[in-house]
């Protein structure tokens, strides 16, 4: 028996990659728990030896060598003494063996329930060290389940060797994209926690950091940073606007995204079910800056306000419907992009409000 325990937590180690030493550990402490259940005097006299060589376990109580037994728990008199070393004598601490056969039922539950338990929370405890390392990083997962009440996914992702489900919300769903059980998506991890039932791993398909993400793993001029990642404006499922900038003059941020035809962003855009996605350069100079933020309509010009938190943008007439988007979505993704509020007004009203300014005067 003790070879096959032996063999069994090498398996372990083998197959969930948990380190023998935390198992022994845990063996030692479901040993000790279980005699102290029936042995509830004895508490630090006891001693448990894992042989991995020998293939042997031991447990002993260590009692010291007595004329006349006051306290069995800690005392042996000396015949019995003689019986378990031959050389004992008065006043040596001897280790006397303990059946481990010997242990009641309710005491061998209990040692199986601490193994169990040990083994559990290595896991969880691997499990989140392994997703907590892939915080704001994209995985890829497999979906298991859809919650058809509220349209939930439960999706099994991995990393390396560690498996776990993770919830993606309704609210983290790209509302266009129609799931199936079986589907391989990719989603970003938000964040990590430790919880009493394991670590959960919050995921978004919405989340701007998956579009990031996503060109650093096509474009290979932003993984190695030539070319940077200023700003992301999102509206999962509709349309992206990324602000992007490069140090190197001979770099075209724009068409390192682009691709050869197109090819790096409509990957992307596969990816997150045909959304569009709007590459503008990013400008330390705030008018130029909101100026490109606002295609594709054209820009007459854009001025500062004193507060610089807000500006105002003139575009043709022509251009307005285009400058404002459908339902106020490009205008709204360009004031998010750049961080300030724009009121776009049109040319004519401009030159209207400039002419009677003018005539006031």
């Amino acid at each position: 028996m003790n070879a096959e325990f032996f063999e069994a937590v090498e398996d372990i180690e083998a197959e969930k990659g948990i380190p023998r030493q935390y198992m022994y550990d845990k063996i030692k402490q479901a040993m000790l728990t279980a005699f102290r259940r029936d042995n509830p005097e004895c508490e630090d006299n006891v001693e448990i030896l894992l042989d991995e060589e020998k293939k042997r376990i031991e447990m002993k109580v260590n009692k010291v060598v007595v004329d006349e037994v006051e306290d069995p728990s800690h005392e042996i008199n000396l015949e019995a003494a003689k019986k378990v070393s031959k050389r004992a004598k008065i006043g040596n601490v001897i280790g006397v063996p303990v059946e481990t056969k010997q242990f009641g039922r309710i005491a061998a539950q209990s040692a199986k329930n601490v193994i169990i338990q040990g083994i559990r929370e290595a896991e969880r405890s691997m499990v989140y060290e392994e997703f907590t390392s892939k915080e704001h990083e994209i995985l890829t997962g497999v979906v298991s389940h859809i919650e058809p009440r509220n349209g939930s996914v439960s999706i099994r992702i991995s990393s390396n060797s560690e498996f776990t489900e993770a919830m993606l919300s309704a609210n983290e769903r790209i509302k266009t994209e129609a799931l199936k059980e079986g589907d391989r998506i990719k989603v970003y991890v938000v964040e990590v926690r430790n919880s009493t039932r394991g670590p959960q791993v919050l995921i978004s398909r919405t989340h701007p950091g998956l579009v990031k993400r996503l060109f650093e793993l096509e474009v290979p001029e932003i993984y190695d940073g030539t070319v940077e990642i200023k700003s992301i404006a999102r509206e999962a499922g509709s349309r992206t606007k990324m602000a992007v900038w490069s140090e190197d003059p001979d770099v075209d941020p724009i068409g390192a995204c682009v691709g050869p035809k197109g090819g790096r962003v409509a990957s992307i855009v596969n990816e997150l079910g045909g959304e569009k996605i709007d590459i503008i350069n990013y400008s330390e100079n705030p008018e130029e800056y909101v100026a490109a933020a606002l295609s594709p309509s054209e820009v007459v010009s854009v001025t500062m306000f004193e507060d610089g938190k807000s500006c105002r943008a003139i575009v043709p007439d022509s251009q307005l419907s285009l400058a404002i988007g459908k339902e106020g979505q490009n205008a709204r993704l360009a004031a998010k992009l750049t961080g300030f509020k724009i009121d776009i007004k049109p040319q004519s009203e401009a030159d209207a409000e400039d002419a009677e300014a003018e005539t006031e005067e």
